[in-house]
Formats: structure tokens, C-alpha cells, sequence
């Protein structure tokens, strides 16, 4: 796998998970256990934008050249996906969702994981 398909299933989860969080909120946070007020429901459409945004930085960095932008780019998205992991890991130890939330724990623990290669490790596109 290359750095342009990791970028572009990133985007591809980002998008419909943001997408999900601004419309479907309401069908999606009960399935993890959580029940959201007026100001959860406001924060969870935010996050919704904020990661339909992020999808759309991926899909277009994934057709970029291999530059210093897009290495910075890859920084930045790793950094946002390992607080990701360490904040869901976190809720998921204290109990704030129920069992399903260990799958968005391990999302964002492969998602900072491939950033982290392609950014670090991985030589060339």
C-alpha cells in the first residue's frame, strides 16, 4: 500500500463518519451507549465537520506530489489521530461507552499507526 491509497481510505472514513456525526447523530450514539444533550448534539456536529473537513485535506493530499506540504500534512494528521487514540482509549477505560467503542479505539490506533509510517518510516510515495 502507498501513501496516496492510505490518504485516500482515510478520507473515505473520515468523510462518511463526519458525515454521520453532522445528520445521523442521533442513530449513531446510542449503538456506542451515549445519550447526547442540546450541547453533546452541538459538539458531536462540530467534531462532524471538523472530520468531513479532514476528509477532504486527505483526498486532496493523496493526489498532491511528494512535497514538504504534504509532509506536513501527514505530521498533522498523525498527531490528530493519536490524540484521537489516546482520548478514546481513555473514555473507553473509564466506562463513557459501551463495548463498541473499542472498534473506534482501534481505528484511530491503525489510522495514527499508518500515518505514523508513511510520515516517518516509508521512503517515496
Amino acid at each position: 500500500m502507498n501513501v496516496s491509497l492510505f490518504l485516500k481510505i482515510k478520507s473515505v472514513i473520515s468523510v462518511f463518519s463526519g458525515l454521520g456525526m453532522v445528520f445521523l447523530y442521533a442513530y449513531l450514539m446510542p449503538i456506542y451507549g451515549i445519550t447526547l444533550n442540546s450541547v453533546g448534539i452541538l459538539f458531536a456536529q462540530w467534531s462532524g465537520a471538523g472530520l468531513f473537513g479532514i476528509g477532504l485535506i486527505c483526498w486532496y493530499a493523496a493526489q498532491a506530489e511528494k512535497s514538504d506540504l504534504r509532509q506536513g500534512i501527514l505530521l498533522a494528521l498523525f498527531l490528530c489521530d493519536s490524540i484521537g487514540f489516546a482520548v478514546s482509549l481513555m473514555a473507553q477505560l473509564a466506562g463513557v461507552v459501551n463495548v463498541l467503542g473499542w472498534s473506534t479505539v482501534g481505528l484511530w490506533l491503525i489510522l495514527a499507526l499508518g500515518l505514523g509510517y508513511f510520515r516517518f518510516l516509508k521512503q517515496g510515495d
